[in-house]
């Protein structure tokens, strides 16, 4: 009876975190305080509009990773969590901080090309309007050129993989036009379709449809002909063995072929938008680089990134619940 109370009791008392462990849990808030000291106390070479936002920035991120820190003191799971990002996120902050000296501070890197956060900052909220719509317009335009793309490109690898004759048709097209860049179709499409906005959207759609056809075709070529055999023994028809056996067989490498798709409309949208369409991030950066204001390039810039991580994240997720056996085996 003693021994068990004794265990129940060593159960409840907090494991110890060594002293390394705890200065590296605040490394991150020593990071953002220099940041921030900086920032205030340091004065600006540089026109601003304001630095007050990147201010109350600075400041939120501090009070969040000081309540973390504080968390992770007493729960194992935020301690594990905190300790495994601390080292970059201290490097990015750290960074951020070098950045803004060699910028708004000192000057050491002009003005235009070398823009500060802070700048960058304020384009982010001055423009937040024609963002929003770039960012709308911009989105219209990749999920309809990507699914079309996907779609013809899934059943042309089907057909390829299961049909002989087919491929052997379209394996020479497929061949000569794929490898082409899709963005090297400009001139040819400018002319053929009647606006810059079907134009585009023929362009990502011919950029995602060749890698999604070759993995598509490679995955269903691939499948274990042991498959086949069990499914006609149970009287499985042609429909059956293709929809059912070989295609959920081949989704681990057509979902590879989706991420390059998906890697390479991101590319032509970007050029795709600079033909003349009236919205768009690739419009905003071609209209702020006309103009010289390169902090709004970047401000641009910086959406895309949140924007495009956000869109294969979502496609990581789909791809996890889909293959559900090979869930964390990549982590994004």
């Amino acid at each position: 009876m003693e021994i068990a109370e004794q265990i129940g009791i060593q159960a409840k008392v907090k494991p110890k975190i060594a002293l390394s462990g705890v200065v590296r849990l605040t490394l991150p808030v020593v990071a953002l305080v220099v940041a921030l000291l900086s920032h205030t106390l340091i004065p600006s070479v540089q026109p601003v509009v304001s630095e007050r936002a990147y201010t109350i920035v600075l400041v939120a991120l501090l009070v969040v990773f000081s309540a973390w820190a504080l968390t992770a003191l007493y729960r194992k799971s935020s301690y594990r969590s905190l300790l495994y990002f601390s080292g970059i996120l201290t490097f990015i902050f750290v960074l951020l901080a070098v950045w803004e000296l060699l910028t708004l501070k000192s000057g050491t890197l002009p003005l235009p090309y070398f823009p500060s956060q802070v700048k960058i900052l304020d384009a982010l909220i001055n423009d937040r309007h024609k963002l929003f719509i770039c960012v709308l317009y911009s989105l219209r335009l990749l999920l309809i050129g990507y699914l079309i793309g996907a779609f013809f490109g899934l059943v042309t690898g089907i057909l390829m993989g299961w049909y002989k004759h087919f491929q052997y048709w379209i394996n020479p097209f497929l061949r000569f036009i794929g490898p082409i860049p899709a963005t090297a179709w400009i001139p040819v499409v400018l002319i053929v379709f009647p606006s810059s906005f079907t134009a585009s959207i023929f362009l990502i759609a011919l950029g995602t449809w060749f890698p999604v056809t070759v993995m598509t075709w490679s995955g269903i070529a691939g499948v274990n002909k042991s498959f086949f055999e069990v499914a006609r023994t149970l009287g499985a028809n042609e429909r059956y063995l293709v929809l059912r056996v070989a295609f959920p067989a081949a989704f681990p490498l057509i979902f590879i072929g989706l991420f390059m798709g998906l890697g390479t409309s991101f590319v032509t949208l970007i050029v795709a938008e600079m033909l003349g369409v009236k919205a768009g991030l690739g419009f905003y950066i071609t209209w702020a680089q006309g103009w010289a204001e390169y902090y709004k390039v970047y401000a641009a810039l910086f959406i895309m990134a949140v924007l495009f991580s956000t869109i294969i994240t979502v496609l990581f997720k789909i791809r996890d619940r889909v293959l559900i056996w090979q869930k964390g085996l990549i982590k994004w």
